[in-house]
């Protein structure tokens, strides 16, 4: 399996679609912070639009996603006002597959499919937090556009016909869209460091996959360089500059990932955890694991438990 490709299966990302917007005419439309886990997106069917967060202003156009990975407060508006305008509060409606919002009365010129993903608590504050927020691709520029055109396009198509299945259709179609966003972003050739930048560095990937498939093997720099066929130091000098974190940075959040998972999905001891996530001591885990999380194994077991964790010791 590649590095993509495993990242996302350790992160869960579930997607949900909450609305379909059809604007016309002016808008805008703020967007409150979303809590911790709930990773916001758009995605453009047709039409153009602003988006302003943090001071910055986004220009999206048909086939464009924004991905929200912390869930900041944002505000989406047309491209004729200002992000301050009055804000005109868009009718509710329902298309029979999703909840709708609307403004104008002649056809929309902005048509937005918005939905999240959503983590469990753990992947999102050590993974999902190294993403870049927010992750704005322009999917129509990138080699990959005939199969993103193909899935948008089927999206779109579901969306519109409303038939048997079409919501869980598109809901799934919402997966395979992040995947993509995610490698486009990572190729991109001015992309800047980060986790998707390092998933997509060929130089790499050897032991990058090696660490998320086996992260409880006692790593060493000496290994990790070999399996890059680099020397010791100039593969940590790499891994850095691609990833903007050292390698033990990222082991040890990939690492905290698989215990937040174990801790959630089953009832090993935390003992038997810190074994299987490459710590020869509970007690050297126990403070990794609060450093990362900011509490105790056993307290993040508690704060996490809930009646839909499994029960299997597997």
């Amino acid at each position: 399996m590649d590095a993509l490709s495993q990242f996302i299966q350790l992160t869960r990302p579930q997607a949900s679609l909450d609305l379909r917007c059809l604007f016309q005419g002016p808008f805008s439309i703020p967007h409150d912070p979303e809590p911790n886990g709930q990773a916001i997106f758009h995605l453009v069917l047709a039409g153009t639009c602003l988006v302003e967060t943090g001071g910055r202003t986004l220009t999206l156009r048909e086939g464009d996603f924004i991905l929200f990975p912390r869930g900041h407060a944002h505000t989406i508006h047309d491209t004729a006002s200002a992000a301050n305008a009055p804000v005109r509060k868009p009718r509710a409606s329902h298309d029979g597959m999703l909840p709708l919002q609307l403004t104008g009365r002649g056809a929309a010129e902005v048509d937005l499919l918005c939905g999240r993903f959503v983590h469990e608590p753990g992947s999102t504050t050590l993974l999902v937090r190294t993403l870049p927020d927010p992750l704005h691709v322009s999917l129509s520029d990138s080699a990959s556009f005939p199969a993103l055109q193909a899935v948008i396009g089927m999206m779109r198509s579901e969306a519109e016909t409303r038939a048997p299945g079409a919501l869980a259709i598109v809901t799934s179609l919402s997966q395979a869209l992040l995947t993509l966003a995610l490698r486009v972003y990572g190729q991109r050739e001015n992309a800047g460091p980060g986790t998707l930048t390092l998933l997509s560095d060929t130089r790499l990937s050897t032991s990058v996959q090696a660490m998320l498939t086996t992260p409880e093997y006692a790593w060493t720099i000496d290994v990790l360089a070999d399996l890059a066929a680099m020397s010791r130091a100039t593969y940590a000098r790499h891994f850095k500059a691609r990833a903007d974190m050292t390698v033990w940075d990222f082991l040890t959040r990939v690492r905290m990932t698989m215990a937040c998972d174990a801790l959630i999905h089953t009832r090993l001891s935390v003992g038997e955890i810190s074994a299987r996530v490459g710590y020869q001591s509970e007690a050297a885990f126990g403070k990794a694991f609060k450093q990362q999380l900011g509490m105790t194994p056993a307290r993040y077991r508690r704060a996490t438990a809930g009646p839909a964790r499994a029960t299997t010791s597997s």
